[in-house]
């Protein structure tokens, strides 16, 4: 089954304008765009026939082919990175059998993360779209917590049912738990990875749906495949040692650079 990963990139991002062009250190200190980290992590997933990245702005185009990556123009229109997938994948003429979102403020994406949500979708052919979900220790999930506490909009997390189908994903915490997690602690909670796998058809049915309630309040653009009535598959990855985290504020910068050097991390 071919396999295109497409990198949605936009420079006009509400919470954190310019997003993708800012620069993250790495352990020895060089800096690189996170767009440019973006395409490094997707360029190391096995098993993949292209990678593109897909955006609306000429800085980012300009930055992208920088370094050697395949760009693809899409819409101003385009409301969320789904969006920007269906039409790059349009764009590209079609024809590949799953196409990934990676989304580009997520570099520390292990590749192992990518090939582990692909072989899910491949190995449930009922399921249109399949995402990665990563339980947290008490170091994750106080880290969820005190983005929450400090009125900052952090990392996502997914409910799902015996068989893997989400039931909810939530900017909140989900589900409760009242108990005090010490940092290598097991907890309840999943931390949803900012990735997808989509089976075309799913792919091109969703810019037609309207917005629903749930994604209007979330800001999720995955809760519209549920609120259409589509089954969203989790497919539970496994840290091995690494760290995760996404840049959604500009305080992550420092995290995710602490993170990288932490795990030796160029």
């Amino acid at each position: 089954m071919s396999v295109l990963i497409v990198i949605p990139a936009r420079y006009a991002s509400t919470r954190y304008p310019g997003k993708p062009l800012v620069a993250l250190k790495g352990a020895s200190g060089r800096a690189q765009s996170l767009i440019e980290r973006s395409w490094q992590a997707a360029m190391a997933v096995n098993g993949v026939d292209r990678v593109v990245v897909a955006t609306d702005d000429t800085r980012i185009r300009t930055a992208c082919e920088g370094f050697g990556a395949e760009v693809v123009m899409t819409s101003e229109a385009c409301a969320n990175g789904t969006e920007r997938c269906a039409e790059a994948h349009e764009a590209l003429g079609g024809g590949y059998d799953i196409v990934v979102n990676l989304q580009g403020d997520a570099p520390l994406t292990p590749h192992w993360f990518v090939e582990g949500l692909v072989s899910g979708l491949r190995a449930t052919p009922a399921a249109g779209v399949a995402t990665p979900v990563l339980r947290c220790d008490g170091a994750a999930l106080n880290g969820l917590l005190d983005d929450r506490k400090a009125g900052r909009v952090g990392g996502t997390t997914a409910v799902f049912n015996r068989d893997h189908h989400a039931l909810y994903f939530s900017k909140e915490v989900v589900p409760f738990t009242s108990k005090i997690y010490a940092a290598g602690d097991e907890t309840p909670v999943f931390h949803h990875v900012g990735v997808y796998a989509y089976r075309p058809d799913a792919l091109a049915a969703y810019p037609g749906w309207p917005v629903g309630p749930l994604e209007q309040l979330e800001g999720l653009e995955q809760l519209r495949f549920m609120e259409n009535g589509r089954q969203v598959l989790c497919v539970e990855v496994q840290a091995r040692g690494r760290q995760f985290w996404e840049l959604n504020n500009p305080e992550d910068v420092v995290k995710i650079e602490a993170m990288m050097a932490e795990m030796g991390l160029e």
